[in-house]
């Protein structure tokens, strides 16, 4: 759970734990506990669990995360974003072809600073801006960001263009 950093199906741990479900509800609850204290929690649905941040950290957090938002994401990130900004819902492999290089440690950087999200699951996921981003640019759409027609005219065309050089 600690390497996934995101909800785990329980179906999926009873078969990689080798178990059955009534081994793990009980270990899950034993691990609830153990959890109690310190700075990790045990997130619990039907189907799913997950480590979390414990409900008392959250100010600490958000502050952090707004300490994030303030600092420089330098060339790399504010070409990134943009490229989210302005796509909307964008793979990683479009954004990797948009801009020519690999964008793994990048998007992660965006991602761990609230300004963009993984949405889908498996290999059929997307990035795409936060609302917090949203706010902070003081917009409430993507169609608000400026120049937004021009640039999507621009992007459509560019990728046009890659597309003929494959």
């Amino acid at each position: 759970m600690f390497y996934k950093a995101s909800p785990v199906k329980k179906e999926v741990l009873v078969n990689l734990l080798e178990t059955d479900s009534e081994t793990l509800t009980k270990t899950i609850e034993s691990l609830k506990e153990r959890l109690l204290v310190g700075a990790t929690r045990l997130s619990t649905t039907e189907s799913e669990i997950e480590l979390v941040s414990a409900p008392e950290l959250d100010e600490l957090i958000d502050s952090i995360r707004k300490d994030e938002i303030k600092r420089d994401i330098g060339k790399a990130g504010a070409e990134t974003l943009a490229i989210i900004l302005y796509r909307g819902s964008v793979s990683r492999s479009d954004i990797d072809r948009i801009r020519g290089v690999n964008s793994a440690f990048i998007l992660r950087n965006l991602q761990v600073r609230g300004l963009i999200e993984k949405t889908g699951s498996g290999r059929q996921f997307t990035f795409k801006p936060t609302t917090t981003l949203l706010n902070h640019l003081g917009i409430t759409e993507r169609k608000e960001m400026p120049n937004f027609s021009e640039v999507m005219n621009a992007l459509d065309t560019y990728e046009v263009s890659l597309n003929e050089d494959e």
